[in-house]
């Protein structure tokens, strides 16, 4: 049995969506930027694309551009506002436990002079209303929160920051990294206060190669790349027209019945969590005060630390039995050294060692469930006498 549960890192794309990205690049195959009727063809598909994620978030298409995916969305959120807007203040803010993508761009503003405040988090994960509270200021031009972490599955309270954000400084900008987040909860930024917003295509079962970023109407933001002018001359190049309306096709698939997808994915957590905990030595990371892994943290996201057992050992342990994990965030896994989420969070050396992210989709089943468990089950043990002789 083949068992993916590495969907926080990429998902299978809904056959739909190939078969249309197919004909997309090999019929309706034009640029659309071009005035003849293979281009206006194209530029008919994106704004189908524009016209349906502006549906699902509530916002004016105007306020949507497309990216090469989430990374280049928050490097354009944080980077394009920080310079447009520093004339106002040099204090950014942000999480201990953000994307790499936010991190690096937030460590390179600050090598531009640009002061940063990195918020602590309880051990769910979560920032305290009361240390945002006291980290604003009135230089602060801009605070980014992820909606949900990409390792332990915390989700952050988006609307309440928002809205104390902009009680203390209206013009203070809310960036949110949602890629985690999009096509698992509904958001409305306008409705949350948020400022700018972004998301990507292939962690929603669409492709990968294309993000989205959200900007509100009156946000000051200037353009990292430069080029022929499109959208609006914030992000110049060719549309990526099959990577956007691929994208569109997913989430239009995903909010269709989102409730329900949600519900599954719950459900599969909860059962996946409660067999865990028939292994001893097994530390589920990131869980509620009380406990609880329900809502309140993300449905798809499960993070184990099996002690005395290394992560890599392990990860290619349920590889060979043809199950695909991961150790932690894709995006820096082969670059391993601690990660700063489970540092956060209090996780001790020992424990943050032997740490496997289980992530679950919509194409997750209970069968796959009880095979993952059945082998951890057959494994583990050996792995730990193994491990104690060497």
């Amino acid at each position: 049995m083949e068992v993916y549960l590495d969907n926080s890192a990429t998902t299978r794309v809904f056959q739909d969506v190939a078969e249309l990205i197919k004909k997309l690049m090999c019929e309706d195959y034009g640029n659309p930027s071009s005035l003849h009727r293979k281009g206006v063809q194209a530029e008919n598909h994106v704004r189908y694309a524009k016209e349906t994620l502006a549906n699902i978030l509530k916002v004016n298409e105007k306020e949507l551009f497309f990216t090469s995916g989430g990374t280049e969305s928050d490097n354009l959120a944080l980077i394009g506002c920080a310079l447009a807007n520093q004339r106002s203040g040099k204090h950014l803010i942000t999480t201990q436990i953000e994307h790499p993508a936010v991190l690096q761009t937030m460590r390179y503003l600050e090598s531009l002079g640009f002061q940063v405040t990195y918020l602590p988090v309880d051990s769910a994960g979560r920032i305290r209303m009361e240390e945002l509270r006291r980290a604003m200021g009135p230089d602060t031009t801009l605070v980014s929160i992820m909606h949900t972490n990409n390792e332990v599955g915390s989700l952050q309270p988006i609307a309440e920051a928002g809205t104390l954000i902009k009680r203390i400084n209206p013009n203070t900008l809310f960036h949110v990294d949602a890629v985690q987040g999009f096509g698992k909860a509904r958001i409305y930024p306008k409705r949350m206060h948020i400022d700018l917003l972004s998301a990507s295509g292939h962690k929603i079962h669409g492709p990968k190669g294309v993000g989205l970023l959200y900007v509100g109407d009156k946000v000051k933001i200037q353009p990292i790349n430069f080029g022929g002018g499109q959208q609006m001359n914030l992000r110049s190049g060719t549309e990526n027209v099959p990577g956007v309306v691929g994208m569109a096709r997913a989430a239009e698939i995903l909010y269709s019945h989102l409730e329900e997808d949600v519900n599954q994915l719950y459900r599969c957590k909860r059962y996946f969590i409660e067999g865990l905990r028939h292994l001893e030595g097994v530390k589920i990371n990131g869980l509620l005060p009380d406990g609880g892994y329900g809502e309140g943290t993300a449905p798809h996201v499960v993070s184990a630390s099996f002690v005395g057992v290394r992560s890599e050992v392990l990860l290619h342990t349920l590889e060979d039995e043809g199950i695909y994990v991961s150790a932690g965030s894709a995006c820096s896994a082969r670059k391993p050294q601690p990660s700063v989420t489970l540092k956060a969070i209090g996780v001790e050396k020992p424990v943050l060692e032997s740490t496997i992210r289980f992530s679950f989709s919509v194409f997750t089943t209970m069968d796959e469930l009880d095979y993952t468990l059945q082998v951890l089950y057959d494994k583990i043990p050996v792995l730990r006498r193994y491990a104690r002789r060497a």
